[in-house]
């Protein structure tokens, strides 16, 4: 579904490795948790990953689709939800549902049954009439989840998705992630919430200081330390090495 291939990116004429040479892929049906500190370079590599940011080398394919060469073709695969949502504030939420949905063709009747779903899935029902310059940040955050979720995504790719939301809609949130790769999809995503990624992720990859330290699976990660350690131990001791 998602293959990263030697990616980098680098600033002040090359003096600055945000990012450096990362590898790693995420499967079909499979949620794979990105972590580090803050600062190690997740936003930048998930930036990247989505087109807002040209890395400055390698590739990154999505479903075979390279995402430099077929910007529009590869982003129709995708949806991304960043940490702080920057939503049309002057759109009603409804407003701003059906604009989505329409950039990424999704028909009348799908649409209808889709808002319905997520806006009673994520208690928005009531606030979609209003203007989104009303909303909380949590409000912000679901209607732009409730978007990115109208034209069935391939891969979903999020930033610390449970910024700003109430336990309810997390809780539901980790329920439609998990619901998705039963049905073949993916989802990417960072988090500092290190007991949500270990109980939801398939795999995860540590990066720090712009490279991947260690990936694979809670077992693989915890033969790297030897112990039966919980992922929050596991990742203080190898960001600190």
């Amino acid at each position: 579904m998602l293959k990263v291939n030697n990616l980098s990116k680098t600033y002040s004429k090359g003096n600055t490795k945000a990012v450096d040479n990362l590898n790693f892929s995420v499967k079909k049906g499979e949620i794979f948790g990105f972590l580090g500190p803050n600062g190690a370079g997740k936003t930048t590599t998930i930036k990247m990953i989505v087109g807002l940011l040209k890395p400055t080398s390698g590739k990154v394919i999505i479903n075979n689709i390279d995402n430099q060469k077929n910007v529009l073709q590869a982003k129709r695969h995708i949806s991304y939800v960043p940490d702080k949502p920057e939503v049309f504030d002057k759109l009603k939420g409804i407003s701003y549902l059906n604009f989505i949905a329409d950039v990424y063709g999704v028909k009348q009747e799908d649409k209808r049954k889709r808002m319905e779903y997520y806006l009673e899935l994520f208690s928005m029902k009531d606030a979609v009439n209003d203007v989104i310059s009303s909303y909380s940040h949590g409000m912000k955050q679901k209607i732009a989840l409730i978007g990115a979720l109208l034209h069935e995504p391939d891969l979903f790719i999020l930033d610390e998705p449970m910024v700003g939301l109430d336990p309810k809609s997390s809780y539901n949130l980790k329920e439609v992630m998990r619901s998705r790769c039963e049905k073949g999809k993916s989802v990417f995503f960072s988090t500092h919430v290190l007991e949500v990624a270990e109980k939801l992720c398939d795999r995860i990859a540590i990066i720090n200081k712009g490279k991947i330290i260690a990936q694979g699976t809670m077992e693989e990660l915890r033969a790297l330390e030897g112990e039966e350690n919980s992922l929050e131990k596991i990742f203080l001791e190898l960001t600190e090495k």
